[in-house]
């Protein structure tokens, strides 16, 4: 499977930049949360989602072992390690150590990345070696 070209996601991707935070929501400039924004990019890089998001509760990430983000991410795109990961990429990220992947964001360059955050909407920022330790599982979209 070939992936997509990295200069379409990251275009894609910073088209909802300013989009408001809202849970389980996927429409650009309207309201979205980090699936809903991967969920965007996906319709506008690759096509139509191939399956429908089941709803989940604002504490999902709390209640299981199963990585859900990861093993819905391994359907439909191409997996590799964290470290290579480049800009384009998809990458999950643990929020605390050894808890399930619970955040999605999209690497824009080496050392930047766009996702959509509580009470900040969707944003692009430094990736921090904070959020570096963090990536827990790299992707990448595929090509159309």
């Amino acid at each position: 499977m070939n992936s997509a070209d990295p200069d379409r996601v990251i275009a894609a991707a910073r088209a909802w930049l300013g989009t408001p935070y809202h849970d389980q929501a996927s429409l650009k400039g309207i309201g979205c949360d980090c699936l809903g924004l991967a969920r965007g990019v996906w319709r506008e890089v690759v096509g139509p989602e191939p399956f429908p998001i089941p709803p989940y509760s604002r504490d999902w990430g709390e209640t299981g072992p199963r990585e859900v983000l990861a093993e819905g991410a391994r359907r439909m795109m191409p997996e590799i390690a964290p470290a290579d990961a480049t800009p384009g990429s998809l990458v999950l990220f643990r929020m605390m150590p050894r808890a399930i992947a619970k955040h999605v964001g999209i690497l824009t360059a080496p050392d930047t990345f766009l996702h959509a955050y509580e009470r900040l909407g969707v944003i692009e920022e430094p990736l921090t070696q904070a959020w570096r330790r963090r990536i827990a599982f790299a992707f990448l979209f595929p090509q159309r």
